[in-house]
C-alpha cells in the first residue's frame, strides 16, 4: 500500500471576479498547503466544485497541482463520476498527468447495486496503475457503501483506500486504509489505526491537524481545541465556509459557482467568530 501521507488537503478551486480559474492563485494555495501541515492535495474533489469545472478546467488543474507541487508532495486527482465511462477517461487522463493515487466517488444519483458498483470500481481500477481511493460521502451520493462493501472492494486490485465521510461507519476495513471525510473524525480515525484523514479545516488549521497525527498523546487536546473550527466549516454547504474563511485570511479565492451560493451575514458571522475565537484572523491582520 503506497504512503500518500496522512493530511491530504481537499483543495478549493480559487476563481477570478468572472469565475474564472485562478491558476496563479490555485499554485500559491498549494504550495501554501503543503508548507503549514499538509502531506499533500486532493485536486477537484468535492471541496473544488469538481461538478462545476470542465473537463479541461479540471485537467488543467491536475497538471498544474503536479507541476508545481513542493518536492515530496503527494498530488491526489478527485476523478470519480455517475458515469463509469467518464470515470474511465478522467482516470486514464489523470494518470498520464502524473498524480499519485486518483480519488472515485460512489456513483451518484444512479444508485448502481452492489454487483453495479463493483463493475464499475473494476472498470476505474483498470484505467490507472496508481492506487484508487474509494469516497464513501452518502449524504451527497444518496448511496452508502457499507464496510462488508468496502471490503469485497478492496479484493479489486489497485483499490487500497477509502475516504469515508459516513461518520456512522467508520471502522478498521480489510485491505483498505481508512482516511477521514470529515474534519471531526480526523481523531477518531487516527485512534483505530487510519491512515490520516482527507481534511477541509487544514486550509487554516493544517499544521495544528498534523500534530494530532505526529504527538498522539495531544490528539484529543488538539481535536476539542479545534472544534469550533470544525463546526464553523460546517454551518452551511461546504466550501462555502472554507472559501469564506480563506478570503477573510487574505488568501485569494474568490466566489464560487452556481448553484453554490456565498456565505450570507449569519454564516460569515460564525465563521469569523470561530476564526476570532481560535487567534486566526488577529495573526493574519498582524
Amino acid at each position: 500500500m503506497a504512503d500518500l501521507g496522512a493530511i491530504l488537503t481537499a483543495i478549493v478551486t480559487p476563481f477570478d471576479d468572472d469565475l474564472r480559474v485562478d491558476e496563479d492563485a490555485f499554485v500559491e494555495l498549494v504550495r501554501h498547503l503543503c508548507a503549514h501541515g499538509s502531506d499533500g492535495v486532493v485536486v477537484c474533489g468535492t471541496t473544488g466544485e469538481a461538478p462545476t469545472l470542465a473537463d479541461d478546467e479540471h485537467l488543467r488543474l491536475i497538471e498544474l497541482a503536479v507541476q508545481e507541487r513542493p518536492e515530496g508532495a503527494t498530488v491526489v486527482a478527485g476523478t470519480g463520476s455517475n458515469d463509469t465511462h467518464h470515470a474511465c477517461v478522467m482516470t486514464a487522463r489523470a494518470t498520464e498527468l502524473g498524480v499519485d493515487a486518483v480519488l472515485s466517488v460512489t456513483p451518484y444519483y444512479n444508485k448502481p447495486n452492489r454487483r453495479g458498483l463493483r463493475r464499475h470500481f473494476e472498470e476505474v481500477a483498470r484505467a490507472t496503475d496508481r492506487p484508487v481511493i474509494l469516497y464513501n460521502i452518502p449524504a451527497r451520493t444518496a448511496l452508502d457503501m457499507p464496510n462488508d462493501v468496502l471490503a469485497e472492494l478492496a479484493q479489486i486490485e489497485r483499490v487500497d483506500f477509502v475516504k469515508q465521510a459516513n461518520n456512522a461507519n467508520l471502522a478498521p476495513v480489510d485491505g483498505l486504509g481508512v482516511y477521514a471525510g470529515n474534519d471531526d473524525i480526523l481523531a477518531r480515525t487516527l485512534d483505530i489505526g487510519g491512515v490520516g484523514g482527507i481534511c477541509v479545516a487544514s486550509h487554516i488549521v493544517g499544521e495544528d491537524m498534523r500534530r494530532m497525527v505526529d504527538e498522539p498523546e495531544e490528539r484529543a487536546s488538539i481535536d476539542a481545541a479545534l472544534r469550533g473550527v470544525f463546526d464553523a466549516m460546517a454551518v452551511t454547504t461546504n466550501p462555502i465556509p472554507v472559501k469564506a474563511a480563506l478570503n477573510m485570511l487574505g488568501h485569494r479565492v474568490g466566489g464560487l459557482r452556481l448553484p453554490l451560493v456565498e456565505a450570507d451575514e449569519q454564516e460569515q458571522a460564525a465563521i469569523r467568530g470561530a476564526l476570532e475565537q481560535y487567534g486566526l484572523l488577529k495573526t493574519a491582520q498582524a
